[in-house]
């Protein structure tokens, strides 16, 4: 079975694909930015291994053969799902793969932005610089003693709330339906933004979940808090919450994802020097790599066999 895998493969992950040839398994790897590669394979792929780069109905119409885009991830956002339904292609993604490394560089970002990680960084490595500027020191702070408020509570809050509460925060989050199970308070939107000293999103792109931090939200946040965004750039009003961190109205934030990807030089956000910025890796782990290959390559398995597709989606 012919399968793209549209990404971009380091030695490592090249030996993980090379193993699945035994299984009849024939994957082409193409960098995402390689787009005369990827209409060449197109025409004749039967399965679409997508992780960011877009798929549009004008890739879709191309695949004549096409029978399954498989997510390496959860976010279908970036794939044309009214193109697939009209042409009859599977969509199916992979829920809870990502969750323990989207969880851990969360935490990653709030400590980053507290302790100012990046900036004494560049300092020390451009500079030798061992000084730092004094009212630095009024700004550092810790995990201990402050409220980490989640929007969305699913499979990432579940395994990083534990360990914040354990370091001494108090958890709260806001969901549209209470989770039974959760040992933590669900509070209104309003409630979160005004008392939660760190904001962290944990919700999909939807029409609805657009501009959920949109400029009035930002203007409810607890003066001096911080947001982190793991989850999807479109969730935020970039504009507004670049003015917000110019005025030190918010004390910073750490975000993986931004409204437009890849994001450009010329973005304000990395310009700043109270945010602290990575592209789109929260996900990106040898763990996950391993976990998801595994779940492509099951669900490949399936579609040959005519077996239902895991995790299917349309």
């Amino acid at each position: 079975m012919k399968i793209i895998f549209h990404y971009d493969c380091g030695p490592w992950l090249a030996q993980r694909l090379k193993a699945l040839i035994n299984d009849g398994m024939d994957i082409a790897v193409c960098a995402e930015n390689d787009q005369v590669h990827f209409a060449e394979l197109l025409p004749s792929t039967e399965v679409l291994w997508h992780v960011l780069k877009p798929v549009t109905a004008t890739h879709i119409e191309t695949a004549t053969n096409l029978r399954l885009i498989q997510k390496i991830g959860v976010g279908v956002n970036t794939i044309d799902l009214d193109a697939a339904r009209k042409h009859g292609i599977a969509v199916c993604n992979m829920p809870g793969t990502n969750s323990r490394a989207v969880a851990e560089m969360t935490l990653g970002l709030m400590l980053a932005v507290l302790r100012k990680l990046t900036l004494f960084d560049n300092r020390l490595r451009a500079k030798g610089e061992w000084r730092w500027p004094t009212p630095w020191q009024d700004e550092l702070g810790e995990i201990n003693g402050r409220t980490i408020g989640f929007v969305g509570f699913g499979a990432i809050p579940r395994v990083l709330a534990p360990i914040l509460e354990a370091l001494g925060a108090k958890i709260v989050y806001t969901s549209r339906s209470p989770k039974d199970d959760a040992p933590f308070p669900n509070v209104s939107k309003q409630e979160l933004l005004q008392t939660a000293d760190i904001v962290s999103l944990h919700i999909p792109e939807t029409p609805e979940t657009r501009n959920w931090l949109n400029a009035d939200a930002i203007k409810a946040m607890k003066p001096g808090a911080i947001l982190i965004n793991t989850a999807r750039g479109s969730l935020v009003d970039e504009a507004a919450l670049i003015a917000a961190l110019k005025e030190r109205r918010l004390a910073g934030a750490g975000l993986d994802v931004f409204v437009t990807e890849p994001v450009g030089v010329d973005n304000p956000l990395l310009a700043l020097d109270n945010v602290t910025v990575v592209p789109h890796i929260a996900w990106l782990t040898r763990e996950t790599l391993t976990r998801s290959i595994a779940i492509a390559a099951e669900n490949v398995l399936r579609l040959k066999a005519g077996s239902p597709l895991k995790n299917r989606v349309v």
